[in-house]
């Protein structure tokens, strides 16, 4: 009998969940109602009680984000090219152009001790990005946005159920995005969430996420901001509830299996393994730099062929052809680049048996001794 094959990512979704859907399906209120509402509240009861507003999208989130902290034409936000493209992407779609700033090699997040001296006086927002589920050190970010006084839009979209400095994120800090996309630790098929700070008036930004309508209680309506069309679905919400009750245990379930890839992954195999962070981190993803020199592509189609599924998260966007129009080019950020073009993401996910942390082991010696 063939090994099934091993993806790098997978949900888990119970019984209860698809019944919940299949209710709201018969239920003939299939877009934004009750559900939403219900997950909001859920979501704010776990941020601690602050407000959060849920989106289709995690890209939506960052966006109104950046609206809301008035980022627009002649601003320069500052980001790391070490993400997914979104990340840039939304800068670009308020009228702002990206500063880009290295990142750390132990952490491979940006580098704090490189941001001060980026921001510039057209800085108005800083969105550091939580890559694989490890958080950018929140007290040290923190210090330097309240002393240049710069906004934080923090890109959660890998990191909830992960913490810093002992604190959930998403309990503290300026503006929070989530994403529940489908390879995320808890998805709603797609979806996203934003946890809002003290001076942002929540229904300015249920406006920016509906077409910037204000409707009134005579049934007339108004639009005062160009708004998206960014809202969840009851559906959509029905799952987030679901999965919502077990990120604790998925949290715990993804540590264990990071454990054992640290446990049995063969040293002499050469391959650089993530920061081994069991205290913060949420292992969204595992994701070691192959050797120097090692070509990528065929590792992914040797991996294929043992039935196991290998990711690329992220290349350097930098040199993405869209980025290089603003004269971005090669060597500008080098560490994000050597990390762009050695890193794999292996299978992690709630449901793997720890004997699969052992598929992947087998097949990692097989192909590399190989190659």
């Amino acid at each position: 009998m063939k090994t099934p094959f091993l993806p790098f990512t997978r949900p888990s979704i119970d019984e209860e969940t698809i019944a919940d859907v299949a209710d709201v399906l018969r239920s003939g209120w299939i877009t934004s109602g009750p559900k939403v509402q219900a997950f909001e509240a859920a979501l704010s009861e776990y941020c601690g009680g602050r407000t959060v507003r849920v989106f289709n999208s995690g890209t939506a989130t960052l966006e109104v984000a950046l609206r809301l902290a008035k980022v627009s034409r002649g601003d320069t936000p500052i980001t790391t090219p070490l993400t997914w493209v979104a990340t840039a992407n939304v800068m670009l779609e308020v009228g702002a152009t990206p500063t880009f700033v290295d990142v750390a090699p132990a952490t491979r997040n940006i580098d704090l001790e490189k941001l001060d001296a980026a921001i510039k006086p057209t800085t108005k927002a800083i969105i550091p990005v939580d890559l694989a589920g490890l958080p950018v050190d929140r007290q040290r970010l923190y210090e330097i946005a309240k002393s240049r006084n710069v906004r934080v839009v923090e890109d959660a979209a890998q990191s909830l159920g992960a913490s810093s400095h002992g604190k959930a994120i998403g309990s503290t800090g300026d503006f929070v995005s989530f994403s529940f996309h489908a390879n995320k630790n808890i998805t709603t098929s797609e979806g996203g969430a934003l946890v809002l700070p003290d001076d942002i008036d929540p229904e300015l930004c249920e406006r920016l996420r509906l077409q910037g309508v204000q409707r009134f209680p005579d049934g007339g309506m108004d639009v005062d901001v160009l708004g998206g069309k960014f809202n969840l679905t009851d559906i959509a919400a029905a799952i987030g509830l679901g999965q919502l009750k077990h990120l604790a245990d998925f949290t715990e379930r993804r540590r264990h299996l990071a454990h054992l890839y640290f446990e049995r992954i063969d040293p002499r195999l050469g391959l650089e393994l993530p920061p081994a962070d069991f205290e913060n981190s949420n292992w969204h993803m595992f994701q070691p730099l192959l050797p120097p020199g090692t070509d990528r592509g065929a590792f992914i189609a040797a991996m294929k062929e043992r039935g196991i599924g290998v990711g690329v998260h992220y290349p350097a966007l930098h040199l993405f052809s869209l980025y290089r129009q603003f004269g971005f080019k090669e060597g500008d950020f080098p560490v994000a680049e050597d990390i762009g073009r050695r890193i794999v993401t292996l299978p992690l996910f709630p449901a793997m048996a720890n004997g699969d942390v052992d598929r992947v082991c087998s097949a990692l010696a097989e192909t590399l001794r190989k190659s």
